[in-house]
């Protein structure tokens, strides 16, 4: 049983890129994690997860990625993951790829974050201005990818003071199973707690109590 302790009123959950072109069989992305999904049980632990923060009334937050033509035509200083999404137009505005799985997708009363164009969502969109006007200052950060945009987030968060939830089981890697266990070991560094799906819903419960 974890001991991480939450303050009632404060908690939220941010979902990162829980899209089509990740989640999605026909998904451009999907190919790439569709092993380690099955080995973890993202997609459903993500479920889980949405539903439990529901139920408890917990603020959901989801950030989604999104390019336009322009930004993929007119952009001078590229980085590695901008060529992969530029070169494949990947997350394009509009698209399929770019919306929601129908699964994992906001409901009445979550908040959509503006899309992100960088792997830091607080960095680089209106994250933080949500979070406080929620009154959140306990963030769990899930979704995809592990190694990338969760884990900036959470950095991030980190060093602007929020307390930070990262899992085992509600992402995943780019790089397979050995990029996933040292992404896990790593977590611990950058967050303050980093649990299981069960493993947070029951301490978010518990704080209620």
């Amino acid at each position: 049983m974890t001991t991480t302790s939450y303050e009632p009123g404060r908690i939220g959950l941010l979902l990162i890129d829980t899209v089509n072109e990740v989640f999605s069989e026909k998904g451009k992305g999907y190919p790439g994690f569709k092993e380690e999904f099955d080995r973890i049980g993202t997609f459903e632990n993500l479920k889980r997860l949405l539903a439990g923060a529901r139920e408890q009334g917990l603020p959901v937050f989801f950030a989604p990625m999104s390019y336009t033509e322009e930004d993929y035509t007119s952009w001078k200083h590229l980085s590695g993951i901008h060529h992969e999404m530029f070169d494949n137009r990947m997350f394009e505005a509009g698209s399929w790829g770019a919306d929601f799985h129908p699964e994992l997708s906001p409901g009445d009363g979550d908040v959509v974050i503006a899309p992100h164009k960088n792997i830091d969502v607080l960095a680089n969109t209106d994250l933080e201005v949500q979070l406080r006007q929620h009154n959140v200052e306990y963030i769990a950060i899930a979704g995809m990818i592990g190694t990338l945009c969760v884990e900036s987030t959470a950095r991030s968060c980190m060093e602007h003071g929020y307390h930070v939830t990262t899992f085992t089981d509600a992402t995943a890697a780019a790089g397979g199973r050995a990029a996933y266990d040292a992404m896990v070991l790593r977590y611990p560094a950058i967050s303050h707690a980093t649990l299981t799906v069960d493993e947070f819903l029951a301490a978010t419960s518990r704080a209620k109590a």
